[in-house]
């Protein structure tokens, strides 16, 4: 029996098993190219005047290229997950009122917005003051980065 009949048949079970250990769709492509090698190899095609085993990898090298090329957008758009906005997320971008003064040096700062208080760090490092007017940048964990804002008006 041809020893490359055995080689292909290890190469599907070897990418196989990585595809199965791995969530990212990163080897399946081989198999299918794995697969048509070794379809090759049995039925003894040969192209131009290569030889069988230079045939085979050939193939191998363009299904996996083809299968890959493909079907990554597709199989890409099945593994992004979306994102799902929280009730928290409505407060990015509104506007803010200081309640305590922000001053990251101290660890101290909260802000009032969306009904409720929160504790708040400046975005840019900046102290800003008690009564002042602020816009909600990010959230990170239970703070929110704020930046003062001219401009800031009060969100209705």
């Amino acid at each position: 029996m041809n020893i490359f009949i055995w080689l292909w048949l290890g190469a599907i079970v070897l990418f196989g098993v990585a595809e199965i250990l791995t969530e990212g769709m990163v080897s399946i492509w081989f198999v299918a190219g794995s697969l048509a090698a070794l379809a090759a190899c049995v039925a003894g095609w040969t192209l131009g005047g290569l030889t069988p085993e230079a045939t085979q990898v050939l193939i191998f090298a363009l299904v996996s290229a083809a299968a890959l090329v493909l079907t990554r957008p597709l199989v890409r758009r099945f593994m992004t997950k979306p994102h799902v906005p929280t009730n928290l997320d409505r407060v990015l971008g509104m506007i803010a009122k200081v309640t305590e003064p922000v001053d990251n040096d101290r660890a101290s700062g909260a802000v009032y917005v969306d009904g409720k208080t929160w504790t708040a760090r400046s975005a840019d490092g900046s102290v800003i003051p008690a009564g002042t007017q602020v816009k909600v940048q990010k959230i990170e964990g239970v703070k929110l980065l704020v930046q003062y804002s001219e401009k800031a008006e009060v969100a209705k």
